[in-house]
């Protein structure tokens, strides 16, 4: 089972920054897609951003195109979210999922059981 582990969570300001790691044990990733996930209180586990570790296709939600970013150092087996001018509706915990030949469309459209799933980092956008 591969290991996902998050980090670069915290409390922020409105039109603040953050970025989130994700770090997998794994020897490879080839062919997988990793995506960020946000689960905020009372509401339903969404997907953020999903990327391809193959060609780096890419999958944003609406609500966050512009501001965030999803990239990826294969060398590290290492996903990063560069998280720009949050807002207070981005306070969530945020978790990283993983899972073999997938493409991100998919990836992103469902919390599946049959991923990898971290044990998430919460992030906090408040005044």
């Amino acid at each position: 089972q591969l290991q996902l582990v998050e980090s670069g969570g915290g409390l922020v300001q409105p039109g603040g920054s953050l970025r989130l790691s994700c770090a997998a044990s794994a020897f490879t990733l080839d062919n997988y897609a990793i995506g960020w996930f946000r689960q905020a209180p009372g509401k339903e586990r969404e997907g953020v951003s999903c990327i391809s570790t193959n060609d780096g296709s890419t999958y944003y939600a609406d609500s966050v195109k512009g501001r965030f970013t999803i990239s990826r150092d294969n060398a590290k087996n290492t996903v990063y979210l560069q998280m720009n001018s949050l807002k207070p509706e981005d306070t969530a915990i945020y978790y990283c999922a993983a899972r073999w030949g997938r493409t991100v469309q998919v990836m992103c459209s469902s919390v599946s059981p049959l991923a990898s799933w971290g044990q998430g980092t919460q992030v906090t956008v408040s005044s």
